[in-house]
C-alpha cells in the first residue's frame, strides 16, 4: 500500500536517493559504481538483499558498511555477466551467412590476410568461441590460407580465467547442434572442454573499457578490427558511459568494420551515428558523414 500512494516521480526520486547512499558506501572500498544504470543497480541490490536475508534496503546498507567482504561480493555481482553460445540466433545467422563470408572474400584480395575480431565483453567465453566456430567452419579449401585472431576481453578476471579454461556443463551447450558439440568439444564425465585447435586462435585478457590509457586490448597492439562484438553490455550503464564505450570501440574499427550489440541495445547505437546493416540483427556500421 505504501507504493500505491506514491507517484512515479516520487518513487524514482526515492530510488535515486537510495542508490546515492549505496554508491557512497561502496566507495569505502574504492568501488566506483556510479557509472551503472539505476535499474541494473537496483536489481543487483534486491538480489543481494534476498541472498543475505536482509529485510530491507536499510538493513542491507548497514551490513555493507560493516562488512568488507559483502562489499566485495556486491561489486563482483556487478561484473558477473551472463552469456551463452549463439545467444542471439539471428545475429549469428547473419554473421555466418553474410558478414563473415564477405570478410573472408575481402581478405583474399587484401595484403592483410588476417581477420581481426574483438569480443569486448566475453564473460565466460561463449561469445568468442561461437564466433571462432563460425570462422573455422567457413575456412575450408583455399580459405585455410586465411588467418584470424579473436581478442576476447572482460573486466572481471574470474570470468576471463573461466573463459580460458573453456569448460562447460552439458546444459550450457543447449544452443549447439550435435555436430558442433562433437566437432569442437571433448567430453570429460559431465563436462565439455573446447578443443585446443579452436582455443589457439583466441587471446583472452582482462581489459577495462573505461581505461583512460588504453584504447584497445594490448595484445591486439593497434586495434583495426574487422568485427567488434559488444553485445549485452551497454544496458548496464548510464547513457554517458554507454557513449564512452561506443566511442572507444568505434575508434578501433577498421574501415567499413562491423559493430555488434544485443537485441535490446539497438536503439542505443542508432543514436550514435551507426546504421544497422540487416534489420533486427544488431549488426551495425558507422554512417558516413556528409
Amino acid at each position: 500500500m505504501y507504493y500505491l500512494n506514491k507517484t512515479k516521480e516520487e518513487l524514482i526520486n526515492e530510488l535515486q536517493e537510495s542508490q546515492q547512499e549505496l554508491i557512497s558506501i561502496m566507495a569505502l572500498s574504492g568501488n566506483d559504481i556510479s557509472k551503472y544504470d539505476i535499474t541494473f543497480l537496483n536489481k543487483s541490490l534486491q538480489k543481494r538483499i534476498t541472498e543475505t536475508h536482509c529485510s530491507a534496503d536499510g538493513e542491507y546498507y548497514s551490513l555493507l558498511e560493516l562488512n568488507n567482504n559483502e562489499r566485495d561480493l556486491f561489486a563482483d555481482s556487478l561484473h558477473n555477466s551472463y552469456n551463452e553460445f549463439f545467444r542471439n540466433p539471428l545475429t549469428f545467422a547473419v554473421l555466418e551467412r553474410i558478414i563473415l563470408p564477405s570478410l573472408l572474400l575481402k581478405k583474399k584480395t587484401s595484403k592483410n590476410k588476417e581477420i581481426r575480431i574483438w569480443s569486448a565483453a566475453c564473460a565466460a567465453g561463449q561469445e568468442a568461441y561461437s564466433t571462432a566456430m563460425l570462422v573455422e567452419e567457413l575456412r575450408n579449401g583455399n580459405d585455410k590460407k586465411l588467418n584470424y585472431r579473436i581478442f576476447a576481453t572482460d573486466q572481471c578476471d574470474l570470468q576471463v580465467n573461466e573463459a580460458r579454461k573453456g569448460i562447460y556443463s552439458a546444459a550450457a551447450l543447449n544452443n549447439l547442434n550435435l555436430k558442433r558439440v562433437k566437432q569442437w568439444f571433448t567430453k570429460h564425465g559431465d563436462t565439455y572442454t573446447i578443443k585446443p585447435e579452436l582455443q589457439e586462435h583466441i587471446d583472452f585478457s582482462v581489459f577495462d573499457l573505461f581505461s583512460e590509457h588504453l584504447s584497445a586490448p594490448p595484445a591486439s597492439i593497434f586495434g583495426d578490427f574487422d568485427l567488434v562484438i559488444c553485445a549485452n553490455l551497454l544496458f548496464y550503464y548510464k547513457p554517458e558511459f554507454q557513449k564512452v564505450i561506443i566511442e572507444k570501440v568505434g575508434k578501433c574499427l577498421a574501415n567499413n568494420g562491423y559493430l555488434v550489440v544485443g537485441e535490446t541495445e539497438r536503439d542505443i547505437l542508432m543514436k550514435h551515428n551507426y546504421i544497422e546493416v540487416f534489420q533486427q540483427s544488431g549488426i551495425f556500421q558507422k554512417l558516413a558523414r556528409g
